[in-house]
């Protein structure tokens, strides 16, 4: 009885030494597993960038609030093109033929582009739907020498810092074989850069803000109809997308808070001597499901 006395703190210790043991193994598993639900980390990700659709409005306008637009907007009778059958498959492989000739040109001219042209690929991107057709978009045509050369100095110094720490060591080896880097020589060369804002939201007459529906996706479609006619017109591009560098152009350019930098497209000619990667497309049957 004395010796099960004596050996009895011997007995307590070791069970919370068990104890602790046991607890610390649980606590560890569940922060692993906590750690591995958590999504990694993405430093490159341009604010900018993220989509604007719910974005909060003042709470004073309330969710039924009548946002300034017609109640009643006339319709008048719709009329359209139609082809016969034949005429149709030659336009839609004409277009197709046309626009697979489209590519991410680097090397552009400083010849001068015809600046009708240019108004005319924004009026076409102009004629994208957007959601209930508040058109979330500003198009900002840059063709002053001096502005330019702001642009690609503020370019340049935050793509090197996206390069060199931002990006990560995956990202920028998958570029090495474009042979991409933070130099952006075209935007100083291209005659004319376009920079593609959009409105996370708008302003109503007495200055409270007005949603923008879907403005993400309502841009994006825009930019997709302004590189069609671009090609259709005959000028190059490369889409850029200046990660982080969305609120010092604003400042540049001048743009009210609810814009957003989506897209910086310089425009013009390819030099004589300009090159592209020897890429190819995905084929129709990796890209089409017919169900």
């Amino acid at each position: 009885m004395a010796l099960f006395s004596s050996l009895t703190p011997v007995f307590i210790a070791i069970i919370c030494v068990l104890i602790g043991v046991i607890m610390k193994k649980t606590n560890g598993g569940k922060e692993k597993r906590d750690t591995k639900s958590k999504h990694p980390s993405r430093p490159w990700v341009d604010e900018d960038l993220k989509d604007g659709t719910d974005h909060p409005l003042e709470e004073e306008e309330g969710e039924e609030e009548w946002q300034g637009l017609e109640e009643n907007v006339a319709h008048v009778p719709f009329t359209g093109e139609r082809y016969s059958e034949a005429e149709m498959i030659k336009r839609s492989q004409a277009f197709y033929e046309l626009l697979n000739k489209r590519r991410s040109v680097r090397f552009l001219s400083d010849e001068p582009v015809p600046r009708e042209v240019i108004d005319n690929v924004i009026r076409t991107a102009g004629t994208s739907p957007s959601g209930a057709h508040t058109e979330p978009w500003t198009f900002v045509v840059v063709q002053d020498p001096d502005l330019k050369h702001k642009i690609r100095e503020i370019v340049e110094e935050e793509e090197e810092i996206n390069y060199k720490k931002r990006m990560g060591d995956r990202w920028v080896n998958d570029l090495k074989r474009l042979r991409t880097n933070w130099i952006k020589e075209y935007l100083d060369t291209a005659p004319y850069l376009i920079l593609i804002f959009k409105q996370v939201y708008g302003r109503l007459p007495n200055g409270k803000k007005k949603t923008h529906y879907y403005n993400e996706i309502s841009v994006s479609i825009a930019c997709g109809i302004l590189l069609a006619a671009l090609q259709n017109a005959g000028l190059y591009t490369v889409t850029s997308t200046p990660l982080n560098c969305g609120p010092q152009l604003r400042v540049l350019l001048q743009r009210p808070a609810n814009e957003k930098l989506l897209l910086l497209l310089p425009v013009g000619y390819p030099k004589k001597d300009a090159t592209v990667p020897a890429l190819t497309r995905k084929p129709l049957e990796d890209i089409m499901v017919l169900m």
